[in-house]
């Protein structure tokens, strides 16, 4: 028996450009898997540099077409905190909403657009609509909710331009935030439905032993803030986040891979999340969970789906709350002197934990950056399933293969064009 060889060219229905190789010695034991990542680098860490601090918010939420909020957010907190600076009670809650319209309208993106098309065995969602189009209309309006919070609270519904150093250029007004409340309720139903019609769905089964990372906070379900947790017993705050996180690159992709400080990989997202704040989901996400059968600790990579479902549930709950309860009180942005520090951040991305890092110099300008995303996590967890995974299907016939592999990594929602940042363009740890 010679070498084998399988390579995906490039995975599908994922955010970015990657390919798989998996090499099977010529005694058939798996000896390597690769997700390589091809995009080019973007250089962001690189061309903040020299940036005055206001300005690094609004250049970083460019950083992804999906996951602009979190890094706009991420990047604000990185900031005020180098500035010594500390955000009204209202600041915090407008940012909680935006960061509830970005993970909506994500979650609802990947799960009936990139996700379902697999439950259905379709190649994409052009066939879905054929088989089941009503779930391709719930999947619109779910996003078009989230969309439409995000452009309530941020001014647009990508990129958003009202957030700000201190605060919000514009807030939105009494009337419009009472408008939202009844398209949330209207999401809150579609949302219902797809529960019950993904708790009649089967899963495949996908087990490891994983290292779950997420955020924790006592003020509830986390999102902006809090201090970082796993399952195996790591409890450190953001400040500590490169003392615990080392980030490496690989020879053969331009997304680097972290691990945890003498131990490995780990893996961050809507699983790591909801396993580890079961307790903080609102009561209607936790009886959603329970029809799901989705019981933590869950371990199976494939009830990603359900978590990020849960999710949109729990999301749409707390903006309702939230929305129902909130008296807008006409207020500026926080004035504050450019000087230097140093500041970093950690907030909830839709794919998991994301870390913001900045130092401002003496001329009042970036003079370090560094940002890690959750996919650069997520990354080196997903080869270390494939490397447990494939054994168990490699007697299937090549595409076969080919389609369990891609869809296992669809569980965790790459999102490649934030992850690329090799090159040196900033440090992990800053001297």
């Amino acid at each position: 028996m010679s070498e084998r060889v399988i390579v995906v060219d490039l995975i599908s229905r994922i955010e970015g450009e990657a390919s798989l190789k998996i090499v099977i010695n010529a005694q058939g034991k798996l000896e390597k898997v690769t997700i390589n990542v091809f995009e080019a680098p973007r250089f962001f860490e690189g061309f903040l540099i020299g940036r005055m601090p206001q300005e690094v918010p609004e250049i970083t939420s460019r950083v992804c077409g999906i996951c602009y909020v979190a890094h706009q957010i991420a990047a604000l907190r990185a900031i005020e905190k180098a500035l010594g600076l500390e955000v009204s009670e209202q600041t915090e809650v407008l940012r909680a909403l935006l960061s509830y319209g970005g993970m909506i309208q994500s979650h609802a993106l990947h799960l009936f657009f990139l996700a379902l098309p697999d439950f259905f065995n379709c190649g994409s969602i052009f066939e879905l609509v054929e088989k089941d189009p009503r779930l391709v209309k719930w999947g619109f309006r779910l996003k078009e909710v989230g969309d439409r919070l995000t452009q309530l609270i941020g001014g647009r519904i990508s990129h958003p331009v009202t957030p700000t150093v201190g605060g919000f250029t514009k807030l939105p007004s009494s009337e419009d935030l009472r408008r939202m409340v009844e398209e949330l309720k209207e999401a809150r139903r579609i949302i219902d439905m797809t529960v019950d019609f993904l708790s009649d769905i089967e899963l495949p089964s996908f087990l490891r032993d994983y290292e779950f990372v997420a955020l924790t906070s006592n003020d509830g379900y986390p999102v902006n803030s809090g201090i970082l947790i796993s399952n195996l017993g790591l409890r450190f705050p953001e400040d500590e986040y490169c003392n615990y996180i080392e980030e490496k690159e690989v020879p053969y992709s331009t997304c680097k891979r972290t691990y945890i400080n003498g131990r490995g990989t780990f893996a961050v997202g809507p699983l790591a999340r909801v396993n580890m704040n079961f307790d903080k989901l609102t009561p209607s996400a936790k009886e959603a969970a329970e029809i799901l059968g989705f019981k933590p600790p869950c371990y199976n990579l494939f009830s990603s789906h359900l978590a990020r479902a849960i999710e949109i549930l729990h999301f749409i709950d707390e903006a309702i709350t939230v929305l129902e309860n909130f008296k807008l009180r006409d207020e500026k942005p926080l004035e504050y002197e450019v000087k230097p520090g140093e500041g970093c951040a950690v907030v909830e991305a839709p794919r998991g934990i994301l870390f913001h890092q900045y130092r401002i110099g003496r001329n009042k300008r970036i003079e370090r950056a560094n940002i890690i995303t959750p996919t650069v996590h997520n990354v080196g967890s997903a080869e270390d399933d494939l490397l447990k995974y494939i054994p168990s299907i490699a007697d299937l016939p090549e595409d076969a293969i080919k389609y369990k592999c891609e869809r296992l990594i669809r569980c965790y929602d790459f999102c490649l064009s934030c992850s690329v940042h090799v090159e040196r363009a900033a440090p992990t740890r800053m001297p």
